[in-house]
């Protein structure tokens, strides 16, 4: 009897699997903190003999390479992807035993990648699952731009192609178990629910329901900014990824967090936006450990750059720095915890901004008042409807972007408000006199301000 347990990474979108039988299993897709795995592998009782990727990843930094090292367990990488580390290539066709009667056969499935393979779990030679990494996902499919530009459009036809394939081979009854899809920026979409199947997928799936002269041109014209740190995420699996250290880092004092704000370093403060708001170190920023903090602090920092995080909780330290190792930003320079009371030199008062909801704005423009609102919502969120008057820079280009804000006091709003925490904390560093509207978009219109659209 097969089995199949889901390692869910909420912060990055990605789901990572290890999947076998009563003695041995295989690894899919393994995140960098690998610990998760090898514990699931204890829970189960099973040993991990295969490690499998089914593309060398663009969002994440891969555990592949350690977790097969400590392991022993056989690495697995697609025959056609460009690596500098040893590994067994994987063919279209080869089948991998796992398991007495349990197997997964390799199925070439490019789009995502030129090279990408997904892995169909088989019991007895039927296919119960497809681990389908970037090609097939939950009610759409992996983005084929994250290579190379000049192949973004025949990436995306491979991606149609092998969605049919997929559709084509499978059993209905297939499950669909793809690694991107649950938030990652690698999805040219969002999952449409939890769970699926071939068949599921044969009826909800654009790739499966398009011709392919109407699936790439949507498939291109919905295509959003690729975070930034991508670009270091390949050359490190292609390289081969580092060991992770999960140690505690230096502790920072007042003394030490004031010297790297004024060396012109990154001091991150990880409390929720109310707090931050309520009082903070001048200068810090504030990326919430509850929110996207791997992928919005990896897309805004310089890469490279030194940073200090600044948290409650030696458990939310702890929990932030396993968040960073999986893309890469693998040592704080140092960190501190406690609260603003703790990380200011004597008689430093904190700083702190304002925060309000759209009805406030709406009465603030109603006044004598004529404030700055600036939209950090993606190109297409913003297509959906804006504040008319508004200012529009995406929150991951304001940092290179603040003197395009108009002069005045600016009420910042996104979708919701953990991004128009970022961007006022931004601001507030740049000596900005700052709103942070913490409300959602849909109260907008409800508040009394004017809604326009592109239409």
């Amino acid at each position: 009897m097969f089995f199949v347990d889901t390692i869910e990474i909420d912060g990055l979108g990605n789901r990572h699997y290890l999947a076998g039988g009563a003695l041995t299993a295989v690894a899919v897709d393994p995140p960098r903190d690998i610990d998760q795995l090898i514990a699931a592998a204890a829970r189960r009782g099973v040993r991990i003999t295969h490690v499998v990727e089914t593309h060398i990843h663009n969002d994440y930094v891969t555990g592949g390479l350690e977790l097969a090292r400590l392991t022993g367990a056989a690495y697995l990488v697609p025959a056609a992807a460009h690596v500098a580390f040893a590994r067994v290539p994987v063919h279209d066709g080869d089948v991998i035993e796992i398991d007495d009667g349990i197997a997964v056969r390799a199925l070439a499935t490019p789009g995502h990648t030129p090279h990408h393979t997904a892995y169909v779990l088989e019991e007895s030679g039927t296919p119960v699952a497809a681990f389908t990494g970037g090609s097939l996902l939950i009610g759409t499919v992996g983005r084929p731009d994250l290579v190379e530009p000049r192949l973004t459009e025949h990436l995306a036809r491979a991606q149609h192609a092998s969605a049919h394939r997929l559709a084509a081979e499978l059993p209905d009854t297939t499950s669909v178990l793809p690694t991107h899809g649950f938030g990652s920026f690698c999805s040219s979409g969002q999952a449409e629910g939890d769970a699926s199947t071939i068949g599921r997928e044969k009826t909800v799936n654009a790739a499966l329901a398009q011709d392919i002269d109407t699936f790439v041109a949507e498939l291109l014209a919905g295509l959003e900014d690729v975070p930034a740190y991508y670009a270091h995420m390949g050359p490190a699996n292609s390289t081969g990824p580092d060991p992770v250290d999960l140690t505690a880092p230096p502790r920072a004092d007042a003394e030490e967090i004031a010297a790297r704000l004024a060396a012109g370093e990154w001091v991150v403060d990880l409390r929720n936006r109310v707090a931050f708001a309520d009082g903070h170190v001048t200068g810090s920023f504030n990326f919430e450990a509850d929110g996207k903090i791997a992928t919005y602090l990896a897309w805004m920092i310089p890469w490279g750059k030194s940073v200090t995080l600044l948290a409650e909780s030696a458990q939310q330290l702890a929990a932030a720095q396993r968040e960073l190792v999986r893309v890469g930003i693998d040592r704080p320079a140092a960190a501190a915890t406690g609260g603003p009371a703790d990380w200011l030199r004597p008689g430093e008062a904190p700083a702190s901004f304002r925060r309000a909801v759209f009805a406030d704005l709406a009465a603030e423009l109603r006044g004598a008042a004529d404030p700055v609102i600036l939209d950090v919502r993606r190109d297409s969120e913003r297509a959906g409807g804006y504040i008319e008057g508004s200012v529009h820079i995406p929150v991951h280009t304001l940092h290179q972007r603040i003197d395009e804000v108009p002069a005045g006091t600016v009420w910042v709003h996104c979708a919701g408000g953990m991004r128009a925490g970022i961007a006022a904390s931004l601001l507030d560093a740049a000596g900005r006199d700052v709103v942070a509207v913490d409300d959602g978009f849909d109260q907008a219109a409800e508040a009394g301000l004017t809604v326009r659209t592109n239409g």
